[in-house]
């Protein structure tokens, strides 16, 4: 008898741009302390969508990646300035274990030396000026805290 996968249902009720009090909550419950890396798993709109932030909007239409490209070249040197550094930044795709119908367009693994850190860089206001970009390239996110471990 050759073995068949259960069929699973995926349920998707909402997208993630920002994070929800809980989310916050859990995060500062964990307690970290020392360097952590931010799982970034982004997908793109078809075309970006400036009507929240109309004053970043260039003059003509542009695509939802090339909206991101604005954002991260407006963050890098907030980044720097942090002290946090882009580890990994490439082209994601169709998972290879996962919900058939999930794609993630790029991933991004971004490094702090601390949650002070990263707290310093979210809320620099020189780099939130610029976060409208960021809102206008995606349709959906995922950030997750990642905390080094040593392998057994």
């Amino acid at each position: 008898m050759r073995w068949k996968a259960p069929e699973r249902r995926c349920y998707r009720p909402a997208v993630y741009l920002d994070p929800s009090d809980e989310n916050a909550r859990l995060f500062f419950a964990r307690g970290i302390e020392g360097p952590l890396t931010m799982l970034n798993l982004l997908r793109f709109r078809d075309w970006a969508d400036y009507s929240a932030h109309p004053d970043l909007a260039p003059p003509e239409r542009i695509s939802g990646s090339a909206a991101y490209d604005r954002y991260v070249r407006h963050t890098l040197p907030y980044l720097a300035a942090s002290g946090g550094s882009v580890e990994f930044f490439g082209t994601g795709g169709h998972p290879f274990v996962g919900p058939t119908d999930e794609r993630w367009d790029l991933a991004m693994l971004i490094r702090q030396a601390s949650v002070a850190d990263f707290l310093a860089f979210a809320s620099n206001e020189g780099y939130v000026a610029g976060i409208g970009h960021r809102t206008a390239a995606l349709v959906d996110s995922r950030l997750i805290p990642l905390v080094d471990r040593p392998l057994p």
